[in-house]
């Protein structure tokens, strides 16, 4: 009702305050090419707050998707249609997992080079009472082959991994030779997609809501994607490269057999 005020002067204007939901209202002025947007986090009043409020609130809320919403001031959409939803991703960190019998590095190289070009890199690890932990996005932006091959050696060399599995839809041979550069005796599993990435995704999707997954930490770039991905892929039409890596992360550990676990304290 507002709008029907703006009809006096020769460049009438309105102001808008709002903490960033994500409602049509608002949704429809920010797509406005008109509006200009301004954002002040929290941290920008700083000098006018209490430092123990500030520091509650990043203790309790830093990292989630409230806080990211009210202390980031970022507007944060749910995709319908997609296979998670932020407030289920919140609900599974779990920082004192259970030991694990067995961990994987999962690869999904990208399809060439440049500064927006990703490599996906998701580590995670079986329990050993079979519950699933992603234990860290190790994703690289930007990187050469050599880059993302020094990246994938680093991640499986740092969390003690069993296997690296790599994606060869995109490099073949190429994704092969460039992680056995970097290390001559890698463990790997090379891996080509015959279904789609949502085909692939929907089992995945399915163990974490049988409570069957949980996460380490916060991995914010990787749950923007897995909240953001539905039938007819991200919405902003890119690779769901740290997703894609994540699924073949699961997926190889739900087939591995273990017999006489190798435990790993936590």
């Amino acid at each position: 009702m507002l709008q029907f005020g703006l009809r006096l002067g020769e460049v009438p204007r309105q102001l808008v305050t709002t903490t960033p939901r994500p409602i049509p209202l608002l949704k429809a002025l920010l797509a406005d090419p008109s509006t200009r947007v301004a954002r002040m986090p929290t941290a920008m009043n700083a000098r006018n707050l209490s430092p123990g409020f500030l520091k509650a609130m990043q203790d309790r809320y830093g990292g989630t998707r409230l806080g990211r919403q009210e202390i980031g001031g970022e507007l944060i959409d749910e995709r319908e249609g997609a296979l998670w939803k932020r407030a289920d991703l919140e609900a599974i960190i779990d920082a004192g997992h259970e030991p694990l019998a067995r961990i994987v590095v999962a690869v999904d190289p990208p399809a060439g080079a440049g500064e927006h070009s990703c490599c996906g890199i998701v580590v995670a690890g079986l329990g050993i009472s079979g519950r699933l932990t992603v234990l860290a996005d190790c994703s690289v932006e930007g990187e050469t082959p050599a880059g993302w091959a020094r990246a994938v050696v680093a991640a499986f060399r740092g969390h003690e991994a069993d296997r690296v599995v790599a994606e060869v839809n995109q490099g073949g041979e190429m994704v092969r030779a460039m992680l056995q550069s970097v290390d001559a005796n890698l463990p790997l599993t090379l891996v080509r997609a015959s279904r789609g990435k949502f085909t692939r995704a929907e089992p995945v999707a399915a163990l974490y809501e049988q409570g069957r997954v949980c996460h380490a930490a916060r991995f914010e770039k990787l749950e923007d994607q897995m909240t953001d991905f539905g039938p007819d892929g991200l919405s902003s039409g890119r690779s769901p490269d740290r997703l894609d890596a994540l699924v073949w992360a699961i997926t190889a550990l739900t087939t591995m057999v273990v017999s006489e676990p190798k435990v790993r304290g936590m």
